[in-house]
This record gives structure tokens, sequence and C-alpha cells, in this order.
């Protein structure tokens, strides 16, 4: 069990993981930890006794992101119709999306040695969209015969044809396709 750190140790481990998920999503896993750490406001010697090795850094990016996007559907049900929700949380989920590309190199070995990590993950992101999609289907938006596995493939599919920053209006626009074809 690990403890609870220190609250400005704690505001290090943040700054550090939110400048890794710009820096992966800029220019991938072999960005310069160096780097990393200068956009954190933390030296380098900080960086590393938070995560002594690039891929506990990739890990932990990884964990947060995953964490932060599932962690969203809740508070976007909270704030908007279910489909408008629906749609934040897709626009979230090709951000989600472009960040865990930039660890594309790193990430499979992760997942491969770090045991449940990779099935957490995708227990996460199902009960999320499983959450928005019943929202939606209650509120007599969406139909009532959808499966959030296949949602999240359909999303999948559309980061991987508009997967770069510079198409993110292409994203945009085949999410809207997909919610038409979502609605009853």
């Amino acid at each position: 069990m690990e403890r609870s750190l220190r609250s400005d140790a704690q505001a290090n481990h943040d700054r550090l993981v939110e400048a890794a998920a710009r820096a992966f999503a800029r220019e991938g896993a072999d960005t310069s930890l160096k780097a990393i750490a200068a956009e954190a406001g933390v030296g380098i010697g900080t960086l590393y006794r938070r995560f002594p090795t690039r891929e506990d850094l990739v890990e932990a990016t990884y964990r947060e992101q995953t964490t932060r996007l599932c962690g969203a559907a809740p508070q976007l049900l909270d704030d908007h119709p279910p489909v408008e929700a629906l749609r934040t949380w897709m626009e979230h989920f090709v951000d989600y999306m472009l960040t865990k590309q930039g660890m594309a190199d790193a990430l499979p070995a992760i997942l491969a040695t770090r045991e449940g990590l990779r099935a957490h993950s995708r227990e996460a992101l199902r009960n999320a969209v499983a959450s928005l999609l019943r929202a939606g289907e209650a509120a007599g938006q969406l139909r009532p015969d959808l499966d959030p596995g296949d949602v999240l493939m359909a999303l999948g599919g559309i980061t991987l044809i508009s997967g770069h920053e510079h198409q993110r209006e292409l994203a945009s626009r085949l999410i809207s396709l997909l919610l038409e074809g979502l609605a009853v």
C-alpha cells in the first residue's frame, strides 16, 4: 500500500504527470525527461525520485489520464443533458487517445508487464461509456440496444482515422456522425 504524499510532493507529482501527458502527446514517449521536469517546474532529481524509470512515468501518466477521463462522466451528466455529456466525453476521449498514441512505443510493454492495468483501464472506460449511454436511453435520446464496447470500438476507429492534432476537426465531425447513429 502506497502511503499518501505530503501536499508539496503531491503537487510535484501532479505537475510532472500533467507535463508528461502534454509532452507525450506532442513528442512521443521518448521525449526528454529533463524537458518534462522543466515544464513541470521541478528539477530532474524530483522527477527521478517520483518516477525512477521512464516506464514508471508513462504508467503513471496513462493511469492518471484514464482515471480523469472516466471520472469526468458523472460530472458531465450533472452539468449537461445526456447526449451533450456523451459528446463532450467523446471529445475528451479523442484527446486521451492522442496522449496514449504519444506513448504508443512504451505502452505495450508496460501493459504487458503491469498486471491488471489493461483490464482495469478497459473496464473503467466501458463503465464510463455505459453510464453515459444509460442516461441517454433514460432520457429517450439514445437507442436502448447500444453496447458500450461497440461505442468504444467506434471511438477508437475515429481516433485512428483522425489521430493527429491537426485533424482534430475531422474527429469532431466523425463524433457527430457516430452520435447520429446512436440516437433514437
